[in-house]
């Protein structure tokens, strides 16, 4: 069977539509139709002649994204009639694509900015009306390069700071985001201006405002103007080696030197530069200041011991420490005063010494980085001896060989130990040592050479003082050795006996006298006892120079006892002679003991007179008879 193809271009058989507005990046819709669809196979559409869909059964073919390119479009379809097949040509569709939005135009706020100052960047465009739905978003780019995180939705981008180097061609971009359309602006010339730096200043920065030797010196350079990348460098004067080097956008750098020490003074500068030559601050001298190291406190007195009214010097000295120094004096926790060294060195106090002035020493010094103690100096003031005073105890207005004397010899003042001696006339009769201060005591048993003048001294290596002279005069015998016997004579027949018995005894006593005895001698003693007389109360109470008598039980006799006294008259001396009854089991009281009725007993006494010519104070006895009686009184015995 043949089949015939008529073309036939029969006029409006077949029409090609499209849907509009269209703008680019849109879907269009293409509809092709003829006259009689039921005679229609198949349905071909075609872009600038090329085919580019097949369609049995669709009525629509869609179009994605379209673009402004000017194409035309067409479709053709092919028929049968009476075994003839025709086919038909739709006129050609040129689609009319409008822009969406324009071609961006970037713009800066300023073209030639100082560097250091920020630039705002502005991509401008604008959609359509029918399409401002649409959301956009934009780039930024410093020639290939772009700028911030990459797309944003703000249409502007600002630079917080150019320099430089920053100069060069920006542009930006505008995209759709549906449908994607990206647009992109055209070039513009951005040159950032540079300001060379100007006055250059080196400042020096160091804890507590001051620069202190091992802490930290910070130099800090600066400049009042100048924009982009400085570079910094420091120096000192004598040192061809820079200290440091920094480049940084900023006016103004620091350089720390650690832990400086004496030779880091000197004279110090710095340059700043920023590619038009490097500027130089002023030259500025730094001073180091080192703390005080631990004064020492020596004492200087005239002599090796400290005595009181002595004037010492204290002086504090510490070996380092950057003046001025104030230094202070304590005793133990008191100030005793203060004083300054402005160029440096150490500083003297004078004191006056008092016995209050005994104890620790120290000083301090401070020069406002640290005080320093030093180590505390005794010092002990030795007060000399004051004019000692010598005692007698007894303090009788007289004393009587036999009695026991102590000499009592004591300084006032004066620091121990203490040396005492005791002296008669020129003579020395002993010392004695108070270790611990006071006075010192001298026993002396009285003889009759002890009579004259007495003193004392006092010594304690601070020079020898002495006492005023004290006179002792001795009279007669002593009361010490008298023994109280007394007998109880009632009646006028025991009074004869007694007489008739004192005839022997006074023949015994002339024999005991021109014997003699033993010489006193003295005792020293710093804590001496009293020295006490023997007691009228009864034989219980015992004296040392008491002899004490045994006799047998059935034997009484008459023992004869003396003492010397005077009854106030240098030339006279009187012996007491008594007599009483001894028994060994049951001893007879003291007569001294008397009833007021009772009549008193008689005593017995020797008369001698004492020649003023005579210098051992001896009486000399008168060959005659030289007794006399005497009642006994109570004011004789009671001794």
């Amino acid at each position: 069977m043949w089949n015939f193809y008529l073309v036939r271009k029969e006029r409006d058989w077949l029409i090609l539509q499209a849907s509009h507005p269209v703008f680019e990046g849109d879907d269009v819709d293409l509809r092709c139709r003829g006259k009689k669809e039921k005679d229609i196979n198949e349905k071909i559409y075609y872009r600038n002649n090329k085919v580019i869909r097949r369609d049995y059964n669709s009525e629509v073919v869609r179009l994605h994204s379209v673009s402004r390119d000017n194409s035309k479009y067409h479709c053709t379809t092919s028929r049968e009639s009476f075994w003839i097949r025709r086919e038909e040509i739709s006129k050609p569709l040129k689609i009319q694509v409008q822009e969406l939005f324009p071609h961006p135009v970037l713009r800066a706020s300023s073209s030639q900015p100082i560097e250091g100052s920020p630039v705002s960047l502005k991509c401008e465009t604008w959609l359509p009306p029918l399409r401002s739905h649409i959301q956009l978003q934009f780039r930024f780019f410093r020639e290939d390069k772009v700028l911030g995180s990459g797309w944003i939705d703000s249409p502007e981008f600002q630079i917080l700071t150019m320099w430089n180097e920053d100069s060069g061609s920006y542009w930006c971009q505008a995209k759709a985001v549906t449908p994607n359309i990206i647009k992109k602006s055209l070039g513009s010339q951005i040159h950032v201006q540079r300001i060379p730096v100007s006055d250059v200043n080196l400042e020096i920065q160091s804890p507590g405002g001051q620069l202190i030797e091992g802490k930290d010196l910070v130099l800090i350079c600066s400049v009042a103007k100048g924009t982009g990348t400085v570079t910094f460098s420091w120096h000192r004067e004598g040192t061809e080696r820079r200290l440091g080097r920094k480049v940084q956008r900023a006016l103004s750098a620091e350089l720390q030197i650690a832990a400086v020490r004496g030779q880091d003074a000197g004279r110090y500068y710095c340059s700043a530069d920023n590619l038009y030559g490097p500027i130089l601050s002023k030259r500025i001298r730094v001073t180091l200041r080192s703390p005080v190291s631990r004064p020492v406190l020596t004492v200087r007195a005239p002599r090796a011991r400290a005595v009181v009214g002595d004037v010492v010097e204290l002086r504090c000295e510490t070996q380092s420490g950057s003046p001025p120094i104030l230094y202070r004096f304590y005793h133990e926790d008191v100030t005793l005063g203060s004083s300054s060294a402005p160029s440096g060195g150490g500083v003297s106090f004078n004191l006056s010494l008092t016995t209050e002035h005994s104890g620790n020493y120290s000083c301090e010094a401070n020069n406002s980085l640290g005080a320093q103690h030093s180590e505390a100096v005794p010092l002990r003031v030795t007060v000399p001896v004051s004019r000692p005073v010598l005692t007698f105890n007894p303090a009788r207005a007289q004393v009587v060989v036999g009695d026991l004397l102590e000499l009592r010899c004591e300084a006032q003042r004066g620091s121990p130990p203490i040396l005492y001696w005791f002296n008669h006339e020129d003579v020395i009769l002993g010392n004695t040592s108070a270790p611990f201060g006071g006075g010192a005591s001298f026993n002396l048993s009285l003889t009759t050479e002890h009579s004259g003048n007495y003193s004392c001294g006092a010594d304690n290596g601070l020079g020898v003082q002495r006492s005023y002279m004290v006179t002792l005069n001795l009279t007669g015998l002593s009361t010490n050795k008298v023994i109280h016997i007394t007998v109880g004579i009632i009646g006028w027949l025991l009074s004869m006996l007694g007489l008739a018995a004192t005839a022997s005894l006074v023949s015994h006593f002339r024999t005991q006298r021109k014997s003699g005895g033993l010489r006193a001698t003295g005792t020293p003693s710093y804590s001496p006892k009293e020295h006490r007389e023997p007691s009228r109360s009864g034989p219980s109470n015992t004296d040392p120079h008491r002899p004490i008598h045994s006799e047998p039980a059935a034997l009484m006799e008459l023992q004869p006892v003396y003492s010397n006294v005077s009854p106030g008259h240098d030339n006279l001396v009187y012996s007491q002679i008594w007599s009483s009854h001894h028994t060994k089991e049951n001893p007879a009281p003291s007569p001294k003991t008397h009833q007021k009725d009772e009549e008193p007993a008689i005593i017995y006494s020797e008369v001698k007179k004492a020649h003023p010519d005579d210098h051992e104070g001896q009486a000399h006895e008168d060959a005659a008879e030289n007794y006399e009686n005497l009642p006994c009184a109570p004011l004789a015995l009671d001794r």
